[in-house]
Formats: C-alpha cells, structure tokens, sequence
C-alpha cells in the first residue's frame, strides 16, 4: 500500500512538473555565434537561427543603385571598424533591391574588411522584441547589423514605439556595436491615419507636428530607390548576362527583355532578374550568385 501511494505521489510531481515547465516557456536557446555568418532572430526561445546559405547576390551584380550602393557600403564600412555609423532606412519602389543591397553590402564589407560582422534579420511581426535582442546584441562579441525588411505598420499596432525606443529614445540607447537596417516600399513608416492619431493625442497638439514623421527620424540615412529607366532595366539585363555568360544576341535579349517587363507590368531589378532566370533555364544555364 506504502508502494502504490508513493507511486501515486511521484506520478502527480511529475504531472505539476510538467504543468510549469509547459507554463513557463521553452528555455533560452544556446547562441552560437560561429556557427554562420546570418541569423534569423527567434524571440520564442530568444535564440539566434544560424543561417548556413544566406538568399543573397554578389554586390557587383546590382545595378541601377550605384548612388545609394556607395552611400550604404561606406556607412556600414565605418561602422564595421568601429566608426560612428547612421541607422538606415531604405525606401521606395518595389523590386529595385533594397533588401538585396543591404545582404549584398554586409557579405562585401565582411569579406574586404576581415571584421567579424555579423547580420540578424529581424521579422516584422517580431519588432515588438527589439529591446530585448539588443539587450542580448550588447554583450556579444561581434558587431551586428540588426535587418527588418519590408517594415511598415497598420492600424492597432503599437510594436513600432518599441523600435522607437530601441533605435535610439530608450534609457541605454541603441549598443554601440549595433547597427540597424530596415527596408520599406514608404518613407514614413506609420499609415497617414496613424500619423494623424499621434498627433490628436498629443498634450500640446502643437508639439505634434513633427510627431509623424519621428519613427522615421529615428533613421540618421534615408535612401530612396525609384523605378528605373529603360536604360536603366537593360544595364541590369547586361550586367546579368555578361556575369553568367549567356550566349545570346544583344539585340534579341533586350526585345525579349522589354517584352518581359511589359507583360510583368513594370521595369524592376527583380523583373530583370525573373527575365535572366527564364533566359537561363531556357539554354539550360546553371545561376550561381555568389
């Protein structure tokens, strides 16, 4: 009888047991900062996901870019050699390779620098945890570049006072061996309702006018990225060519290219991209980027 009530105590410590560790969460992940290059940020188990093949292309093949190419790349080699370094917005029109730039300009600066610099991609449904990856980011042993792409924010949402505060309003402010990087297809990062709300509630309304655009002061470089030309689209479709070596006549690659961009509707990078990938699958050409 001891037995058996032993055993029924034991099976219902294990059961409360269970109970608070399912309560309380999965434990912080083991960060590893050798293990790659990338990381994605989990806040969940607020672990660094290594990324072994990071999406990216080799910064020579992006073409169309080379005001704000050179404007970021110097920004991020002073902040790699431990300079003072600007928070970056990059803005505007879709497919022109914000978010291709920025991975392009952190494989590039690392590669010539010899600097351990690291890039964590932060989702956006995940800024809300901001404050605390920095307060992980600050310790680390590397500088970090911390990437949002595609940010913008909707009505009710309120996870963009904690970028905010982690860009550089909160008590600490942002570490110094942070830098942070967003990507979005507007400048001012709030809707206009928003905007506009912001400002109602304000104490003094006349202190407010600023208000709406301040998420987007947080950001010392604004880049802007407008749809390209067609001079522009074909010195992307050449660059594209010439690197992977496709065996095509000039002229017919570029009618079937300007074809491409008018059945896609628009004239882009990506489009210029989506145009060599069929051209290639076609000859039965392998892409590598790197």
């Amino acid at each position: 009888m001891a037995e058996d009530a032993n055993h029924a105590i034991l099976t219902e410590l294990r059961r409360l047991t269970d109970a608070i560790d399912r309560l309380a969460g999965p434990a912080p992940a083991v960060n590893d900062w050798s293990a790659a290059d990338c990381f994605v940020w989990v806040p969940a188990r607020q672990h660094l996901q290594p990324v072994a093949r990071p999406n990216r292309v080799a910064l020579k093949l992006i073409r169309g870019v080379d005001h704000v190419r050179d404007i970021l790349h110097e920004n991020t080699v002073r902040f790699a050699e431990g300079y003072a370094a600007n928070n970056v917005l990059l803005w505007g029109a879709r497919g022109m390779g914000k978010s291709s730039l920025v991975k392009a300009v952190h494989e590039d600066v690392r590669r010539e620098s010899g600097v351990s610099l690291k890039l964590v991609e932060v989702h956006r449904e995940d800024i809300a945890s901001l404050p605390t990856l920095l307060d992980l980011l600050k310790d680390a042993p590397h500088r970090v570049m911390v990437f949002c792409d595609d940010l913008s924010f909707d009505h009710d949402d309120t996870a963009y006072k904690s970028l905010k505060a982690a860009l550089d309003g909160g008590v600490e402010g942002r570490p110094d061996n942070v830098l942070f990087y967003a990507t979005s297809n507007r400048r001012h990062l709030l809707p206009r309702h928003m905007m506009e709300n912001e400002q109602s509630t304000a104490i003094n309304p006349s202190e407010a006018v600023e208000e709406k655009v301040s998420l987007s002061d947080r950001f010392g470089l604004w880049l802007g990225f407008h749809k390209c030309s067609q001079d522009d689209y074909l010195t992307m479709i050449d660059g594209y060519a010439d690197h992977f070596k496709l065996p095509i006549d000039r002229e017919k690659m570029h009618a079937e290219a300007l074809e491409w961009a008018t059945t896609r509707g628009a004239r882009s990078g990506r489009v210029a991209w989506q145009y060599i990938q069929d051209l290639a699958g076609r000859m039965r050409i392998p892409l590598d980027r790197s």
